[in-house]
């Protein structure tokens, strides 16, 4: 074998703060979010006035030096990173750690990913980190690239980090419990989500195609549709105008929606191509603003518009008055 000989890897991104080199300049690129949130404990926790339990999130970039970065988004020297550092009572940490486990993966099933695609992993006990008692990952089975990758670790760090913490700056990161009358380091369940991974799961979960016809050739006619959860789509709703000549009250109903929702507006096309356009991005739900909702000569309007159903298709008519409300309840989460 040309194996090399053993060699120590530093998996920390190395940098300098200000414009000239020396060392005491050096810092490093956190590779994770937990640490800034252990070393905030003790002003979070006085400033709050938190009893325990009580958890800390944080959304942010992290950054590893990866031996071997690829393999997609699964393995990059920069992600975008979510943890809670969940903090609870010595004794009471496997109790939360299989809450978490439940909650995590509930979420997920909530937001539109099939049971069946996903599955827990508990790590054997030699492949647990130095800090942990207990981990667990979510794995979702991606449809390319071998099937099952991780979304979400669970770990029991138990009181590793405030206690390492504590050691090498000195300063106490106990806290006291007063039912108890005594003073301890909390342990500590972190759930940490890759925030690339998951928006990939999701989105994998939403695609699909379908056959709804067949086109003036007699081939099939095949709609592309991303079935988000609406809490996950950019846009909540699409204002279309059924004619140019429509536009200024569909403008006007944009406006007002825009004021709590993200909207989009189309007026470009056939309205069957902007349905197919709006299906293809996620929109849950297009309104279409026809003559009949501002009237003419002949018969007055009815204020009311035609609100389809991206993943049923189905139309029904809304009065404006109701369409604040009727997107709120379709994007309940």
């Amino acid at each position: 074998h040309n194996f090399t000989s053993i060699r120590k890897f530093n998996l920390m991104l190395k940098t300098q703060i200000g414009v000239t080199e020396d060392t005491s300049s050096t810092c490093y690129l956190r590779p994770e979010t937990a640490q800034g949130i252990f070393v905030n404990f003790a002003n979070i926790q006085r400033t709050t006035r938190k009893k325990l339990p009580f958890g800390v999130c944080q959304v942010g970039k992290a950054f590893r030096n990866e031996i071997t970065p690829g393999n997609f988004t699964f393995r990059t020297r920069e992600f975008e990173q979510m943890e809670c550092e969940f903090f609870c009572q010595p004794g009471t940490d496997l109790e939360w750690f299989a809450y978490w486990k439940d909650f995590c993966k509930n979420w997920l099933l909530s937001l539109g990913i099939k049971e069946e695609s996903l599955r827990l992993r508990d790590h054997e006990p030699a492949e647990l980190a130095f800090y942990s008692r207990a981990t667990t990952d979510i794995e979702y089975q991606f449809p390319f690239g071998g099937g099952w990758g991780e979304l979400w670790g669970i770990a029991d760090r138990t009181n590793y980090d405030l206690g390492r913490h504590q050691e090498a700056s000195g300063k106490s990161l106990e806290y006291y419990d007063q039912e108890k009358n005594e003073h301890y380091i909390p342990y500590v369940i972190e759930p940490s989500l890759g925030c690339d991974r998951v928006a990939l799961a999701f989105l994998c979960e939403a695609y699909d195609q379908e056959v709804v016809g067949v086109d003036k050739k007699g081939n099939e006619d095949v709609r592309t549709v991303l079935r988000l959860h609406p809490a996950l789509a950019p846009f909540k709703a699409a204002v279309l105008p059924l004619s140019k000549k429509l536009s200024p009250k569909a403008e006007e109903i944009y406006r007002e929606l825009r004021k709590d929702f993200m909207v989009d507006f189309d007026d470009a096309g056939s309205i069957g191509k902007r349905y197919r356009r709006e299906d293809e991005i996620g929109t849950p739900l297009c309104i279409t603003v026809d003559f009949q909702t501002v009237g003419d000569d002949n018969s007055p309007a009815d204020n009311c518009v035609t609100v389809r159903d991206r993943d049923t298709m189905e139309q029904v008519r809304i009065p404006i008055s109701e369409l604040k409300a009727y997107i709120a309840k379709k994007c309940e989460f």
